[in-house]
């Protein structure tokens, strides 16, 4: 098991970065913040208005490192990466896979199947902690939804057809999020969850999930290149210009646990509280600077945690999980395997 590095997120409007030797330095008004040595970086991340000296980016372009440029409001803008690696054959076998609708399906399937078992997790876990202290109508509420997504995953295993694949995770994807409000243990009403909403979100639980969803994205996006697959070729999402779309499909199965679970404790822990947001002239809401580093804290150090990975019988952190996922896709591309294992959390 290869060694989780680390991914540094930039936050601090006006920050100048540059390379010093073999260190990566952080500047703000002409003083120095931060100091890190390069060889323990795998990504950074920027937010906002963050300068990055050309010789730095060419120095992280050579070893390596992705830079991601976000907006200050988490919304992906741009990449900056060296040389792609990767075997030509395994992408080949990729786009046919793509083009090919039972191959397509196969893989689809099992990606979904991940995703409700992680969901119905997630509601059990609920129940197991907390059940004793939610409503007879909040338990019972839980206790359908989960028969409802086990239900739904049972249906997958009997869909030949792309569409009503992507119609069974859309129909478990309401259930879910209609359910999601009773894991919300907060009683300040401006933080009340009444639905998915994106583009903007629409309310500060909306804005958590959007922003860990955009990171959970990079890591996804950077663990497929890593094996050499194309993160733009995807099979659950269509491809479309600029899109990632084989980000997208892997990211499916961590939502749940690196993002959803997480965005809960945030809140229930009252680590994050409605002074932790503003609101914008047209009713989007954002996350306040101070309330992003909580975030950002927060996900770095849920990555850290050591988790069985039920298929490889062998405990990582939680980091590696989307390098593991990327490399048994690449494996079953290959045809060394079978068919592809999804990421089920036990």
């Amino acid at each position: 098991m290869r060694r989780q590095l680390n991914t540094v997120y930039v936050t601090t409007e006006g920050a100048w970065l540059h390379k010093d030797g073999e260190n990566l330095v952080m500047q703000v008004e002409g003083s120095e913040r931060a100091r890190l040595p390069v060889h323990m970086l795998e990504g950074l991340v920027c937010f906002g208005r963050v300068l990055v000296s050309p010789p730095l980016m060419g120095f992280c372009a050579e070893r390596g490192i992705t830079i991601s440029y976000l907006s200050a409001n988490g919304r992906f803008l741009a990449r900056v990466e060296g040389p792609v690696s990767g075997n030509v054959l395994l992408r080949r076998a990729q786009y046919r896979a793509s083009d090919d609708p039972v191959a397509c399906v196969g893989i689809v399937r099992h990606l979904l199947l991940g995703k409700l078992y992680n969901q119905r997790a997630v509601l059990s876990r609920a129940l197991r902690d907390h059940g004793a202290k939610l409503s007879e109508g909040a338990q019972s509420t839980l206790k359908q939804t989960r028969q409802r997504l086990t239900r739904l995953a049972d249906k997958l295993w009997h869909c030949e057809d792309l569409d009503v694949l992507r119609g069974v995770e859309g129909e478990a994807a309401q259930g879910y999020f209609a359910a999601f409000p009773h894991l919300l243990r907060v009683d300040d009403p401006a933080l009340q969850f009444s639905g998915r909403s994106r583009r903007p979100p629409r309310d500060p639980v909306n804005a958590v999930l959007s922003f860990l969803y955009t990171l959970l994205t990079h890591d996804c996006r950077s663990a497929l290149e890593s094996v050499g697959l194309d993160p733009a070729v995807g099979f659950l999402h269509r491809d479309r210009p600029g899109r990632a779309s084989l980000a997208l499909d892997l990211v499916e199965e961590f939502r749940p646990v690196l993002a959803d679970r997480l965005a809960l404790s945030l809140f229930n822990r009252r680590q994050l509280t409605s002074k932790d947001f503003q609101v914008q002239d047209h009713g989007g809401v954002l996350l306040r600077d101070e309330a992003r580093k909580t975030v950002l804290v927060a996900f770095q150090e849920r990555k850290r945690e050591s988790l069985l990975h039920a298929f490889m019988d062998e405990k990582a952190e939680l980091g590696l999980f989307p390098a593991i996922q990327a490399q048994l896709l690449a494996r079953f591309l290959r045809g060394d395997l079978d068919a592809y294992p999804p990421f089920l959390w036990k």
